[in-house]
Formats: structure tokens, C-alpha cells, sequence
């Protein structure tokens, strides 16, 4: 059964059962600030177990794209060298959300493994909870008792809290779960020991291929457990494994779901799969790490230098090091897979071949950059090896390549470990801990529990069509930091816009209004206290509200204000939301501009032009998009000169709430890759010939309201990625009354109120022209200057030696004098300490033939010279300089170089 029918058989079966089959969320989950990655196919869902929101379907089933390289999961060091561990793999999911229990989960589990996929009943094996004491956790029996009446009891096992009791984090929906293993050996293993035996005990022939997950308990902050008013099911099969087991396979990378993409890369390295572990190894990896590559940068995750972009440029050039190692290639090779994976997963995953251009390029240009820092980085290695006088590469060493040459550090362990050396991580870390602090200071946050207060359907969002609205609060609770302490608050509905889409959070205040506020609210006015006066004809306690964030489905407030917590009857108290209006107003206008622009762009640069990210602040919008190349003067001009156009033609906001998601995709919405859409979405559209998008952001009525619109940078931030920032309206007027003045300013400083032009270039032409002057007197000072070098060279030891202190009026001259004086004099060792403008400098040059012969180093004496001068530098081994502080050290550079030679 190829890996295309298990999957499509998987899904049949539970629409069968009445599920709704939902297509896989991107593998970076925008609103969900606790994950860096979809890391398990419950993500998208993780709201209804909360409760925070209410599901429209009790009912679901869907493959999801999984990453597993951080955290508690993380398979990444596992990764080629097994049969089983994956970095990006396809999780086949089950869910109910208050519907099933344990009884459908486990009967439905069964029919489908030995019924549809006909795998053999007496090679599958189950695990059930055995209870934790310490918990006050009795074992699962009830699980237990339903698998009795499909299985033997002698292949059920009892299994502990760590192996058998899932949790979604520290905090959060958790419960027993119930695990299928399979024995895949051959028979005459099964009869020498029983598979039992080796359940859990990761033995690479009997795996886990299926987690049951029974959600019936909530872990507090405390870490007391409650029960939850409602019981889930959460299921995950790995469909790699599955695929393993179903073809009669030892290893997943044997399945058609990897073995294509092996072959091609073995034939491009004119090598063959399965005659050296070491090869292998490395086919494997690569074709493991090109699939979580390609995804990622799919569903909109580049890679860089921090957080989710650097765990992907990490993944990407680990498999560049096994390719480079163990493959022999030296030029980029994993774009070229691109197009064979866009095609295998064409009609399940379609936005890979959507991409494949810019996923290529993107990988491509990554591959060349640390191509040149990979071989820079193994020589390094090799030299730091050749001094290491035990087995231990000490943690600085490390440090030093990661912090100063870019070798990560988990490449230096891993090619270390393979040359049979171990690398003191403890000494690494102690290297880092400094900005390890610092990180650690800005991030860390603990947060107590939800204080629930009122009942509430989710929250509904009230933003488009007012500013101001009452509401209740649902909940709220305390968030620490090392800095500060902050609340959040969930109201039962919001005008407040929370941070998503690109679109900053609004800010604004609550006011409060009970008898006990009013009272408070009295006292402040009378002290004059400015910072708690609520607004002109408001009465009551206000809380100024900071930001506004979205935590998967819930909008929440922040606040740094604990005033409301003193409050009797909170939960009856009404609240009156209000956005700061003239804020909204900027961040309104540079939400609408970019949709204006972005047509703009497709119009000027080509269909090509897709949305890699955005930023719409109140102060200004910033637009990221592929594009192979910078944008000229003209084509910047041209997209300014559109939407200028669209904004004086006001043209009146169309917009369409809770639509058909396909009915606006088949209108010719422009959806973003990377982003997650329910089954009805909302459309923005300005003039439906020119822009119409998929957005949740706030927009004007019309664009004349955005006023002006002005391009202030373009650049580029990574391999077909450019960048543009802008301004509008207020901003932008700032922005050229700026630019005028500051003409002006030139003009008067000209002279030539009338030709700044010409004034400017006539001004250019005398400066060229003095400096040719300049390069004349300079060249005669250093031809006079190398004269009397050249008289002073002495002869020791059959070589040429001159050791001097000189002023010269610039680098250029420097270096042209010194090369001529090599080309005049043979066996040459010269070392001159400069004065140039004030400035000291070190210059050492020896010939090529002493270079090999003596195996000296320019730029290991100019390093040691320039410690006079208090100073640094380097270069080749026959010609290097050094500049310093210290003028005063020349002297001392001269003697210096007369006793090191």
C-alpha cells in the first residue's frame, strides 16, 4: 500500500465516523506564543480543550505537518541515525471534543489498524496508565477494561506517569492516553523473546506507532489537577511509522515516503544507499532535513539569525555539513530536491509547489552562505584539534566558533563526537550564560491561573464597527516577570484589535463602574492625581490598557494595574472599553496602504510578489515580499504614484464578513501562505479590479482617508525577500516637510537658490579634481619615501631586512609603496610602523619564497607588533597591516620587530 492510499484511508475511515476532515494548521502557529511549532496535530485545537472557544464540529480528523526539533520534543540528534525519529513528520489525528470517549477511541483504533489496514493482531501491543501514588492517580483500568475485549490481556502493559500520561505543558488540558506498539521483527526474533519485553525500550523494530490520549484533567499552576466539565479525545498516529509497518519495512526512511528522495540525492553524489552506515547516515538526514526546510519556509518561517528562523537555518546546515563530509559536495545541492518534494506532496500539501521558485532560492542562497563558512569552520576545527592534548574540546573553544565564526554550536558536538572526541557543553554554556541572562530576563514570565469569572462563548470582537463598548470580565490573572508584573484580562466582548495579522495591539483604558469605583474615581479628581483621572465624562475606576495580544482564540488585555483586583462583585461590575482612537486612526491608515501597495507591487514587479510578512504600526507599515532583486528608483517611484492614485480616486471600503472561504478564493482573494483560515473568513476589497484580500485587520471606509503614502526604504533581508518601508498620512507630510527643508538648507549653503543641480555637480567636479591633485603629491611623497627605504635594507642571513618608522598621507600609498619595494628586493622581510593622519598603523611584507621556505606569517607578527599601538589586524601570510590607538607605541613596534626577527 503506497504512502498515498495509507493517508487517504485514514481520513475515509473517520469521515466515516462522521468526522470533519480539517486541513493541517502551518507548522509556525501565529497566535500561540507558548509554541515555536506545531509540534503535535492537537495544536490548532488546544482552544476547545481549554474551553476558550466553542468548536463547530465535535468531530475530527486531519494529517498534520509536525516539527519536533526544540523543547521537551526534540528528535533532532536521533534524526538520520535511527529508523524512526523525524524532524518534520505527518501526524494522522483523531479528535473529540465532548462527543467519544475512551470506548469509541480504542474500538474505532483497532478496526481501523486490523480491519482496513489488515496489520496482524498478534504483533500489536497497548500500554494503559498504571496510576501515580504521588499524584493521587489511580491506574486506568477503565481503558484497560475496554482493550480486554479486543486484545489479550498478556499484550496490555501497565506503564508509567512518564511513558502514559500526557500533558500539553506545565499548565493546561491533560490525561491518561493508551499507546499501540507494533513488533516488526522476524519471526524467529518473536520466538526468542517476547515483544513485550520490548515495549518502550526503544528497540528500533517494536515502536509506538499510535497515541490515545483521554483528556479529562486540567493542571493548575499549583500543579493540582481538576477535572475538566468536559472529556476530550487526542490522538496522534505517526504516518511515517505507519507506512513502515503497512510496506513491511525496517526503517521509515525504506518507505516511497522518503526512499525517491534518497535515491535522487545518492545518484547525485554517485554514491548507493544501504553499502556504508556512514553515507547512509547523511542520505537520511538530508532527506529528513530538506522536508522540514522546505515546509517551514512554505508556511512563511524564513530562516535567520533568532528564535523559530534560527532553528531552521541550524536544521539546513546540518544537512549542508553531512552533505559537505560524508557526500563530497561542495557546491549547493538541497534546492535541487525542491521540485521532486513539491510533486510528491502536491495534492495533500499543495502550497509546496505553490512556492517551489522562491523555496529554492531561499534554500540556495542559504546553502552558499554557510558553504563558505562551513570549509572556513573545518579547517578551524582541524587546528583546534591538532592542539587538543586529551579527548575534550574545551567550551570556549566551542564558543569561540559559534560566537565569532557562526558554527553552530550543535555542528562542532556532532563532528566532534564522529572524530571520537566529547565537547564540555558545561564549559560552552558557562561561555554563553551572559547573554544567556539576558535572554532569560527579557523572557521568562510566570503566570498564576485564570481566575474565572462569567461564562463565556469565546469573545466576540466588536473592533470593526465601534471604539467604545461595555462588557463583563471572564477572567483574568497575573503575569510576573523579573521586571514588572502585569494582568491580563479577557472581557465577554472588545472593541480592542488584538495583535495579529501584522497589525499592532490597540491601547486604550477600561473604565470600571461600580458605587466603590465611583467613590475612588471622586477622591483621584480631587488630588489631582494625572495619572488615574479617567476621561472627560467618565466616572469610575479606569485601568489603562497597554497592549492587546491574541493567545490562540482569546483576545487579551494587558494592564499593568492590579486596581480592579480590590473590587467587590468584579464579575457583576459592567466595564466600558474604549480604544485610543487617534492611535487606531494611523494604524487603520497603514493597514489599508499596504493592501494598496501590495496591488501596487504585483501590478509594477509581476504576479510573483508575495506577502512574507508585514508590520502595521501607528507610526509606520513595513512590508516584506519576494522579489529575485532590488527595486530600481523608477519601479518605487511607480508604486508610489498607484497608490497615491488609489487614495485620491476614495475609493470606498467593500467589505464581506463570514464568507465561503472558497467563494473568495474563487473571487480572486489573495490568500497568505503560512496562515491558518477557518471554513469562512472575512474578504477586504478596494475597487474588486485592483485589491482584494483575506484580512482581519482594521481599514479605512475609504482611502482618502490614508491622505498621503511615501516610501522611505527598500532593502533586503534574506536570499528573494525584499523589504519596504513606508508612511502615510501625518507622517508622511513630516516626512517631506523634512526633506524640503532640508534643500533648502543645501541651497542656501550653495549659494544657487535656482540650480541645485548644477551647483552640486559643479561642486563634485572641483572636489575630483583636487583629489587627483592630492594623489599626484601623495605618489612623489611616497616615491621619495621608498627611496630612502630602499637605501637602508640590510642583508642578514641570506635575507633582506628592513625594519623602519615612517609618516605617509594615506593607506593607498602605503600599500602601493610596499608592493613596489617587494618587486625591487628578493628574499624581503619589511616591517614599517606608520604615522598616517595621526593615526598609527603596522605593515609587515615578506616575499613568497620565505613564506614557504621559513613558514613565517605576516599576519602573526603584525598581530603581535600591533599590541604597541594598542591594536589589531591581520591579512595573508606575505602582507598584513594593523591599525591602533596609540602613536606613541611606533617606536616600539620597530624594536619589537627587530628582536622577533
Amino acid at each position: 500500500m503506497q504512502a498515498s492510499e495509507i493517508r487517504q484511508k485514514f481520513l475515509d475511515f473517520f469521515n466515516s465516523k462522521a468526522h470533519q476532515i480539517v486541513p493541517s494548521a502551518p507548522l509556525v502557529l501565529k497566535d500561540d506564543p507558548t509554541l515555536m511549532f506545531t509540534n503535535a496535530g492537537m495544536n490548532q485545537f488546544k482552544d476547545y480543550f481549554l474551553g476558550n472557544k466553542t468548536p463547530a464540529f465535535t468531530r475530527a480528523a486531519d494529517t498534520q505537518k509536525c516539527l519536533r526539533v526544540t523543547g521537551k520534543h526534540n528528535d533532532l540528534e536521533d534524526v538520520g541515525h535511527d529508523t524512526y525519529h523525524h524532524t518534520m513528520f505527518e501526524m494522522l489525528g483523531n479528535w473529540s471534543f465532548g462527543d467519544y470517549f475512551k470506548e469509541k477511541a480504542i474500538e474505532w483504533a483497532w478496526e481501523l489498524l486490523t480491519e482496513v489496514y489488515q496489520l496482524p493482531k498478534d504483533r500489536l501491543y497497548v500500554t494503559v496508565f498504571e496510576g501515580d501514588k504521588e499524584q493521587g492517580l489511580e491506574a486506568d483500568e477503565e481503558a484497560a477494561t475496554f482493550w480486554q475485549k479486543l486484545i489479550p490481556q498478556d499484550r496490555i502493559i501497565y506503564a508509567n506517569k512518564h511513558d502514559n500520561f500526557w500533558e500539553m505543558g506545565e499548565v493546561g488540558p491533560c490525561g491518561p492516553c493508551s499507546e499501540i506498539h507494533i513488533d516488526l521483527r522476524e519471526e524467529e526474533e518473536r520466538k526468542q523473546k517476547d515483544g513485550k519485553e520490548l515495549v518502550n525500550q526503544d528497540d528500533p523494530q517494536v515502536v509506538e506507532i499510535w497515541n490515545l490520549v483521554f483528556i479529562q484533567f486540567n493542571r493548575k499552576a499549583d500543579k493540582s489537577l481538576e477535572t475538566l466539565p468536559a472529556q476530550h479525545i487526542d490522538t496522534g498516529m505517526g504516518f511515517e511509522r505507519l507506512a513502515m509497518a503497512l510496506q513491511g519495512k525496517k526503517s521509515n526512511y525504506d518507505t516511497d515516503v522518503f526512499q525517491p528522495l534518497i535515491q535522487s540525492i545518492a545518484k547525485k553524489a554517485n554514491v548507493e544507499y544501504g553499502k556504508d552506515e556512514k553515507i547512509d547516515i547523511a542520505l537520511r538526514v538530508i532527506s529528513d532535513h530538506i522536508r522540514a526546510i522546505a515546509f517551514a519556509i512554505a508556511d512563511g518561517q524564513l530562516p535567520s539569525n533568532n528564535k523559530a528562523g534560527y532553528v531552521i537555518r541550524r536544521i539546513l546546515r546540518r544537512a549542508v555539513r553531512y552533505g559537505y563530509t560524508f557526500l563530497k559536495f561542495r557546491e549547493p545541492f538541497m534546492y535541487t530536491l525542491v521540485t521532486q518534494l513539491a510533486e510528491q506532496f502536491e495534492t495533500v500539501f499543495p502550497e509546496l509547489k505553490a512556492q517551489e521558485t522562491f523555496i529554492q532560492k531561499t534554500v540556495q542562497e542559504e546553502e552558499n552562505s554557510f558553504l563558505r563558512t562551513l570549509e572556513n569552520g573545518l579547517k578551524l576545527w582541524e587546528e583546534l584539534k591538532s592542539k587538543l592534548t586529551d579527548k575534550v574540546v574545551p567550551g570556549e573553544k566551542v564558543f569561540e566558533l559559534y560566537d565569532t565564526f557562526g558554527f553552530p554550536v550543535d555542528l562542532t558536538a556532532l563532528i566532534a563526537r564522529e572524530e571520537g572526541f566529547e565537547v564540555d557543553m558545561e564549559g560552552f554554556e558557562a561561555a554563553m550564560q551572559k547573554q544567556k541572562e539576558r535572554a532569560r530576563a527579557a523572557t521568562s514570565q510566570e503566570a498564576g491561573d485564570w481566575i474565572n469569572l462569567n461564562e463565556a462563548d469565546g469573545v466576540e470582537f466588536l473592533g470593526y464597527d465601534v471604539l467604545e463598548a461595555q462588557a463583563k470580565i471572564v477572567k483574568y490573572r497575573e503575569i510576573k516577570t523579573k521586571k514588572k508584573t502585569l494582568y491580563q484580562i479577557v472581557l465577554d466582548q472588545t472593541p480592542f484589535y488584538a495583535e495579529s495579522g501584522g497589525q499592532i495591539g490597540d491601547k486604550g483604558v477600561l473604565v470600571l463602574r461600580s458605587e466603590e469605583s465611583e467613590v475612588r474615581s471622586q477622591r483621584r479628581e480631587e488630588s489631582k492625581d494625572e495619572e488615574n483621572i479617567p476621561p472627560s465624562g467618565a466616572r469610575g475606576l479606569t485601568i489603562p490598557i497597554i497592549d492587546t495580544k491574541k493567545e490562540n482564540d482569546l483576545i487579551i488585555h494587558f494592564t499593568p494595574k492590579d486596581d480592579f483586583l480590590k473590587l467587590e462583585n468584579l464579575a457583576e461590575i459592567t466595564i466600558e472599553a474604549k480604544v485610543n482612537e487617534s492611535r487606531r486612526l494611523l494604524i487603520t491608515n497603514n493597514h489599508s496602504a499596504t493592501h494598496l501597495m501590495h496591488a501596487a507591487l504585483r501590478e509594477v514587479l509581476g504576479n510573483h510578489v508575495e506577502q512574507r510578512g508585514s508590520y502595521v504600526g501607528d507610526d509606520l507599515l513595513r512590508f516584506d515580499f519576494s522579489h529575485p532583486s532590488k527595486m530600481t528608483e523608477e519601479e518605487i517611484a511607480q508604486v508610489e504614484k498607484i497608490v497615491n492614485q488609489r487614495i485620491r480616486e476614495n475609493i470606498a471600503l467593500q467589505e464581506r464578513r463570514q464568507i465561503p472561504i472558497q467563494e473568495a478564493l474563487d473571487a480572486g482573494a489573495t490568500a497568505l501562505f503560512g496562515e491558518k483560515y477557518g471554513d469562512f473568513v472575512r474578504m477586504i476589497t478596494f475597487d474588486e479590479k485592483f485589491s482584494r484580500e483575506l484580512c482581519g485587520g482594521t481599514h479605512v471606509p475609504a482611502t482618502g482617508q490614508i491622505g498621503f503614502f511615501k516610501v522611505t526604504s527598500e532593502s533586503s533581508i534574506s536570499a528573494g525577500v525584499r523589504r519596504i518601508e513606508a508612511i502615510t498620512a501625518d507622517k508622511a507630510e513630516e516626512f517631506i516637510g523634512e526633506q524640503l527643508d532640508t534643500i533648502n538648507q543645501v541651497k542656501e549653503l550653495l549659494k544657487a537658490p535656482k540650480d541645485i543641480t548644477k551647483a552640486l555637480q559643479k561642486l563634485l567636479d572641483e572636489k575630483q579634481a583636487l583629489s587627483k591633485q592630492i594623489e599626484v603629491f601623495e605618489n612623489q611623497q611616497a616615491q621619495a619615501i621608498k627611496k630612502e627605504l630602499l637605501e637602508k635594507v640590510e642583508a642578514k642571513n641570506g635575507v633582506n631586512f628592513l625594519a623602519q618608522k615612517v609618516s605617509l598621507p594615506s593607506a593607498d600609498a602605503l600599500r602601493g609603496m610596499n608592493f613596489e619595494i617587494k618587486n625591487q628586493v628578493e628574499n624581503l622581510l619589511m616591517v614599517l610602523a606608520v604615522e598616517i593622519q595621526g593615526k598609527p598603523q603596522v605593515a609587515v611584507m615578506i616575499s613568497e619564497n620565505l613564506v614557504k621556505e621559513k613558514d613565517w606569517n605576516a599576519g602573526k607578527i603584525v598581530k603581535e607588533l600591533a599590541k604597541e599601538i594598542k591594536g589589531g589586524g591581520g591579512g595573508q601570510p606575505f602582507y598584513a597591516t594593523a591599525g591602533g590607538k596609540d602613536l606613541s607605541g611606533l617606536d616600539k613596534v620597530i624594536e619589537k620587530a627587530k628582536k622577533i626577527i
